[in-house]
């Protein structure tokens, strides 16, 4: 069975269950083996550097997938260049009450509340261990419990616990569901927040013998003076980069899914790439050519992943996206990314990255 035909039967299927039940059953398909990805060409002018990491592919699955670190290497078979787990907290949560996850198909969007529902530190570091293959990029998205005394402390306990098995790490203070998360967005907050993280970091260097990147995973709801302040502290305690962005509490008037409008969450999905981008390129003018940036939001096929670099991006995520293009996706993209650099005759992905900076940045960061 081809894989589009197989990929058009199983959505078919999910479709018909709760989109948080079709998860769990993606998620054992990939664990049993029952989904498996094909071996694609290794195309050299897809590959990026960043820190000591080589990425085979700008392509990496954004965190929320695979919150457990169940499946990482299954995540990777399927082609992505890199897979990011978690959220993780440092002890279990089952996050908001359910149904937490809503499918707004004529949209190709999701609306999720999960509320970093997790099995904690212990379980998803055991999952890592247990890996039989060291290969492969897996970030490790760290967050904090819902009912912590000190939420920052909650990273830097992320930091400490991973730290020996992290190819990098994600600072998620940008979810809009554990309540006040954002609030660590804010100018002292996040300088005390990444003070703490990256001393943390800096002491386990020398324990694991190896500096892990830092990245914070910032909101698109953020207005101008907000991003100056994210850039300028970033900048400021040398974050080793950003991941733009997370999901959005906008909901655009273009949306043709109205019932579930009123649906608490961020959403993502399609309808997030114009205002995700926008706020990548406005993120790339003010941290300058140099600092890594992660492009997340709204990516779904090899265009729009190839518009967040030119918009500058060094590397793309996506997650909503496969929900609707099924596992034939990620090797559909990179197939068409390949004859896309070919035919104009691109030899490495640094030739396009920031072409279309300037275009987007002038746009306002509104919710159209």
């Amino acid at each position: 069975m081809s894989h589009s035909m197989f990929d058009l039967l199983t959505r078919k299927a999910l479709f018909t269950l709760d989109p948080e039940t079709a998860h769990g059953l993606a998620i054992n398909a990939l664990k049993t083996g029952l989904i498996r990805g094909t071996t694609l060409p290794v195309d050299p002018a897809l590959e990026v550097r960043l820190w000591d990491l080589t990425f085979p592919n700008p392509l990496g699955m954004a965190a929320g997938f695979d919150k457990n670190a169940a499946v990482p290497d299954a995540v990777l078979a399927l082609g992505f260049g890199a897979t990011e787990i978690g959220t993780i907290t440092p002890l279990a949560q089952p996050g908001n009450p359910k149904p937490r996850m809503f499918r707004l198909v004529k949209d190709n969007a999701v609306i999720n509340r999960l509320g970093f529902n997790n099995q904690g530190h212990a379980v998803a570091y055991q999952n890592l261990k247990a890996r039989k293959s060291s290969k492969g990029i897996i970030g490790v998205n760290v967050g904090a419990n819902k009912d912590s005394n000190d939420r920052t402390e909650d990273y830097v306990k992320g930091i400490a616990a991973f730290a020996d098995i992290a190819s990098y790490f994600a600072v998620n203070i940008s979810s809009p569901n554990t309540p006040g998360l954002r609030d660590l967005q804010a100018r002292d907050a996040l300088d005390d927040l990444l003070a703490r993280v990256l001393h943390e970091r800096d002491r386990q260097t020398a324990r694991v013998g190896r500096k892990v990147p830092v990245l914070l995973k910032i909101a698109p709801d953020v207005d101008e003076f907000g991003l100056d302040d994210v850039c300028a502290v970033s900048l400021g305690r040398g974050v080793d980069g950003l991941i733009v962005s997370n999901t959005t509490l906008d909901r655009p008037a273009r949306l043709r899914s109205k019932k579930l409008l009123t649906q608490a969450g961020g959403l993502s999905g399609a309808p997030l790439f114009a205002k995700s981008t926008i706020a990548l390129a406005k993120t790339r003018q003010r941290v300058g050519p140099n600092m890594p940036l992660i492009g997340v939001g709204g990516v779904t096929d090899a265009i729009s992943a190839l518009e967040k670099i030119r918009a500058g991006a060094n590397l793309v995520q996506f997650y909503s996206g496969l929900v609707y293009g099924g596992i034939s996706m990620v090797p559909n993209m990179l197939l068409e990314l390949s004859n896309e650099l070919k035919t104009r005759g691109i030899t490495s992905l640094d030739e396009i990255r920031g072409r279309t900076t300037a275009d987007w940045a002038k746009l306002q960061l509104s919710s159209d």
